[in-house]
């Protein structure tokens, strides 16, 4: 009976993660794996966790349910009794420290490519301001803000919410794809936090203070982030968009920019 019980709980489990495929593609709650090299590695490692985190749970539970169904005390089992067990003691305290050697090696790995910003294209800095943030492109000598540009009559409740409600900017950060990109972060009053998931960054602006971060976006589209450190009553409506174009494009729109803000 216990190993019937065991073997669907086993058949259940290996339905649910390796053949409902198309399901499990389609669960908008994981990670994404973003559009930059350095997502990827953080979307890998995530699953290289969560599958080791679902295999210590599937072996610990396991054991649990066949030792409570197997040993219980109306089959008239009696508990043993012990204080002391020297060679289980140490493997409990070797296999953890295993586990974690495994998961800690991939970890440093991402973490020592995340700190690599040499050899950049392009160097932007980005300063958080209550309630906006403003883009610096140190190369190229262009400056300007981004602001909310969702409409008064939807914030107001007195318009219906576009699909963008909240993640729409007046002025995007435009950025060229397939060129290493150099990020810069700072704060002109309090701390914020400058996110996007599609590109795996996150990262803290604070006053008087440099964080830094670097991406590589593999294909052009439009990516969305918000502040992610709350900063004051505005704090909402401080969005990011980043809209990635191919060198040539970027090449057109750096001059235009110059161009808008000759004297």
């Amino acid at each position: 009976m216990v190993t019937r019980y065991l073997r669907g709980i086993l058949q259940l489990i290996r339905y649910v993660f390796f053949f409902a495929t198309p399901a499990y593609c389609a669960w908008t709650t994981n990670m994404s794996p973003g559009v930059t090299p350095i997502s990827h590695d953080i979307y890998r490692l995530h699953m290289l966790v969560f599958w080791i985190c679902v295999a210590i749970g599937a072996i610990v539970f396991s054991t649990l349910i066949y030792t409570l169904i197997r040993y219980r005390k109306s089959r008239g089992v009696e508990a043993a009794q012990f204080h002391e067990h020297t060679a289980l003691e140490i493997t409990l305290a070797i296999i953890p420290f295993l586990i974690l050697i495994a998961i800690a090696i991939p970890a440093t790995r991402v973490l020592i490519r995340m700190d690599d910003k040499s050899n950049a294209d392009l160097t932007i800095k980005v300063t958080g301001y209550q309630w906006k943030w403003r883009y610096d492109y140190l190369d190229q000598g262009i400056s300007f803000f981004s602001l909310l540009a969702t409409p008064k009559e939807e914030l107001q409740n007195t318009a219906p919410k576009n699909p963008w409600y909240l993640l729409a900017v007046d002025h995007p950060l435009v950025v060229p794809i397939h060129k290493k990109i150099r990020f810069l972060f700072t704060s002109n009053d309090v701390i914020h936090a400058w996110w996007v998931p599609a590109l795996g960054i996150k990262r803290d602006t604070l006053p008087g203070f440099i964080n830094e971060a670097w991406a590589i976006i593999e294909k052009p589209g439009i990516y969305r982030g918000q502040c992610a450190e709350l900063c004051g009553t505005n704090h909402a409506f401080m969005p990011i968009v980043v809209q990635a174009i191919d060198v040539a494009q970027f090449t057109r729109w750096v001059r235009a920019s110059k161009q808008k803000i000759k004297p």
